[in-house]
């Protein structure tokens, strides 16, 4: 049976020169976290560029990604979408391709009243029967998901079983763990904090480009080793400084591409691209970061 606790990297997808989604690199960067000890994967979330993706696009990353963890990690397959159809049309999907569980948004862009972001949730959860998670992330969507919101869902969508929560109110993550909900927080340097609340783990892009340092304040939590943990939550701050002076995604992509010796490509416009400058200087962060280049071979399609 599938954990819903610990370390998920949001998987970025990595991008071919020309733009396209480039499988056997997504596979690859799969390859590399389950050696570094994660426990499962947030696929085509935020920093999977779920949103910039065709639904075949998506549909295919469900697909690889079941293909290449073979079980040994738990997968999140996001299928949030602007319409309730098209995110039901995703979780169906999702469910034939094996993924473990399901996470959507909740509706975006036009306002929406809590009832219909209910019946949103409830088809999309009845399309694919797997476990739930709804993506809390306010600072895009314009939806804050509080406790009373959730519980409304939880009501009326048998298939909840927590949600990520990426929104800046940290305490609800103490208010949702309380309600029995495996609640991951969407902040990798606030994850140590929030374990303390009683947070299931962490969801987050900058865990794929580090998972070892994640990994490590998982199990230093576990075994009370508070001291490594706080060590280990330092290290992983300065990532992320890192990764908001060059542009999150870019970044990311270009930092994780280095570490394995493979190209993952560029964010898909209209998000920024790095500049050649910034190209040039990413090598030396990934030499004071400490981070080593980590060999992968090629995986299997």
């Amino acid at each position: 049976m599938a954990e819903f606790k610990g370390v998920f990297p949001a998987i970025i997808t990595p991008m071919t020169a020309d733009g396209e989604v480039n499988e056997a690199a997504f596979r690859q960067v799969i390859e590399f976290d389950i050696r570094a000890g994660v426990n499962g994967f947030w696929i085509a979330g935020g920093t999977g560029e779920s949103i910039l993706l065709t639904d075949e696009e998506n549909m295919r990353l469900a697909e690889a990604a079941v293909d290449q963890i073979r079980g040994r990690a738990t997968s999140i397959m996001h299928v949030g979408a602007a319409s309730t159809a098209q995110a039901a049309k995703l979780a169906e999907n999702a469910a034939r391709a094996g993924v473990d569980a399901i996470s959507c948004l909740p509706p975006f862009f036009y306002p929406v009243p809590d009832g219909d972001i209910v019946e949103h949730y409830r088809v999309v959860g009845a399309a694919a029967d797997l476990s739930l998670f709804v993506y809390n992330l306010p600072q895009f969507t314009q939806v804050e998901i509080t406790p009373e919101l959730i519980a409304r869902i939880r009501e009326n969508v048998p298939q909840l079983v927590g949600l990520k929560h990426s929104s800046f109110k940290f305490i609800d993550n103490y208010h949702f763990a309380q309600m029995g909900l495996a609640c991951f927080t969407g902040h990798g340097m606030l994850m140590l904090p929030a374990l303390t609340l009683g947070a299931s783990g962490c969801v987050d892009g900058g865990l794929g480009l580090a998972p070892e340092i994640w990994v490590e304040i998982w199990e230093a939590f576990n075994n009370g080793d508070l001291a490594r943990a706080q060590a280990a939550q330092d290290r992983g701050i300065r990532i992320y400084n890192v990764l908001e002076q060059y542009g999150y995604l870019g970044a990311m992509k270009a930092l994780i591409g280095g570490r394995l010796g493979i190209d993952c490509g560029n964010p898909r416009p209209p998000l920024p691209q790095l500049t050649l400058e910034q190209r040039a200087r990413l090598p030396e962060e990934v030499v004071r970061l400490g981070l080593t280049k980590i060999a992968v071979e090629q995986a299997a399609g």
